[in-house]
């Protein structure tokens, strides 16, 4: 359901789309998510973060530095998008851009999600030395121009609004990294 949120959001997506991709009969469906299909949004959307924040600690285990780590994490996401012609973008956006007052399930789950991400990154960040507030703020603004970038991207059908977010970014945390060393 998670590629199907990514291209068409969660309102262009009907419960037989997501049956045949599935290739599932409908009892399947309400047998293991009697809510329907929002009770499946939900679990892709908890799936979804949970693959980001995989990814964030397996470049965290793997890259000699956080600056590094953030770089090849930042950098994977703009090739899905390019590899998908511009039609993947991140889900939690998608589904986030139509939701309503009257989706609450799913935004809860959609501000978790949000949230979970903000904290993976804020942790690594506090983890390489920034102070864990300035760390949480510069989490947020990665979140939200990263997000903004990649909607851009996904219009455009070009990836230049990823690419000059992205070494913006990268610039702004290096600079935070380094008034870190100097000021530990």
């Amino acid at each position: 359901m998670s590629d199907s949120l990514q291209c068409r959001g969660y309102h262009g997506v009907g419960v037989n789309d997501i049956l045949l991709q599935a290739q599932a009969p409908k009892g399947v469906l309400y047998h293991h998510f009697p809510d329907g299909k929002v009770e499946l949004a939900v679990a892709a959307i908890a799936a979804s973060v949970d693959a980001m924040r995989s990814g964030i600690e397996r470049l965290r285990a793997s890259k000699p530095d956080a600056l590094a780590a953030l770089k090849a994490w930042l950098a994977a996401a703009g090739k899905r998008l390019e590899a998908s012609d511009f039609e993947r973008g991140c889900p939690l956006a998608a589904v986030s851009l139509e939701s309503t007052a009257e989706d609450g399930r799913l935004r809860e789950a959609l501000a978790r999600a949000f949230g979970d991400l903000r904290t993976s990154l804020a942790q690594m960040l506090a983890d390489a030395g920034i102070p864990h507030r300035r760390a949480t703020d510069l989490a947020t603004l990665m979140v939200s121009a990263y997000e903004g970038a990649l909607i851009q991207s996904r219009v455009a059908g070009n990836s230049a609004a990823v690419r000059g977010t992205t070494a913006l970014l990268l610039e702004v945390v290096a600079r935070e990294l380094t008034a870190a060393e100097t000021m530990a």
